[in-house]
């Protein structure tokens, strides 16, 4: 059996909109051979080995984890874990979920087929699952004090994490997909590079080097001419004038998107679409 030091669960009523929520955190100094599942959760599940070693096992394959190490549970992932028979673990835990939660664990180079990390000042991190077990017992502010800590937690892995590994092609693939789509289904609204950034989940700064990296060209520089290439398309319907096709492209201001539109094709909208339609 599990003898449990200390647990706090949380019961959620409304789960939607927020970036990170925490739905249980505890720590368990486990007996020999104790183990958990195979099972599902509907949530991450984060466990951090503060001693002793156990086995993590997930999509046919076995992590022998110890001190200092960890292992991420994804949602809907079927898993199951045992402590050792001679040397069984004593873990901390939290999980949580939220709209960012994928995309802060990516940052961390942590999902369901890479989920293990190793962190060696362990004393950070305890002290963050210490802080988070202490929160849960407020009365008032415990919720958003946990969202807090978990926020410092997940930097500290992000931070930490192996940056050569980080950005491999199924990250890459998956960060310009994301850009992509949002860009497409999102380019006739007031759009900014910072509201790109934040909805991949990477700093601005950041953002904008990966994308030059990748595309040779700015993504300021990108949006103005998607939005001048749907403009162009746009031109084909005569029943659109000018100033319907600058609000359908992203530009309340018929004057700037002229400017604009000139700057990339060369021709005013107008003279454009007349040498267009010759």
């Amino acid at each position: 059996m599990e003898n449990t030091i200390d647990i706090t669960c949380f019961s959620i009523v409304n789960k939607e909109g927020y970036d990170l929520i925490v739905y249980q955190c505890g720590m368990s100094e486990c007996k020999p051979n104790h183990s958990y599942g195979p099972a599902l959760r509907d949530h991450y599940l984060i466990h951090y080995v503060l001693s002793g070693q156990g086995t993590f096992y997930v999509d046919g394959k076995a992590y022998k984890i110890s001190k200092n190490q960890g292992f991420l549970i994804c949602p809907n992932v079927i898993t199951y874990y045992e402590a050792d028979k001679d040397d069984p673990w004593i873990y901390t835990w939290v999980g949580f979920l939220g709209i960012k939660a994928e995309n802060y664990l990516k940052l961390a180079n942590l999902d369901r087929y890479n989920p293990i990390f190793k962190y060696e000042n362990g004393g950070f991190i305890e002290k963050c699952f210490e802080d988070m077990r202490i929160a849960a017992k407020l009365k008032y502010g415990g919720d958003l004090r946990l969202q807090g800590i978990l926020s410092i937690f997940l930097s500290e892995l992000i931070e930490r994490a192996e940056r050569s590994d980080m950005f491999g092609s199924s990250y890459k693939d998956s960060y310009i997909k994301k850009i992509m789509m949002f860009i497409e289904t999102n380019y006739s609204r007031d759009i900014s590079i910072a509201d790109i950034a934040e909805h991949v989940g990477l700093n601005k700064n950041y953002f904008s080097s990966f994308f030059k990296q990748h595309f040779n060209i700015t993504p300021q520089e990108y949006l103005i001419k998607y939005r001048i290439n749907k403009a162009c398309e746009l031109m084909k319907n005569e029943a659109l004038s000018i100033s319907d096709i600058s609000r359908s492209v992203g530009y309340n201001d018929p004057l700037c998107f002229s400017k604009v539109f000139k700057k990339i094709n060369g021709y005013s909208p107008k003279l454009y679409r007349k040498n267009m339609l010759l």
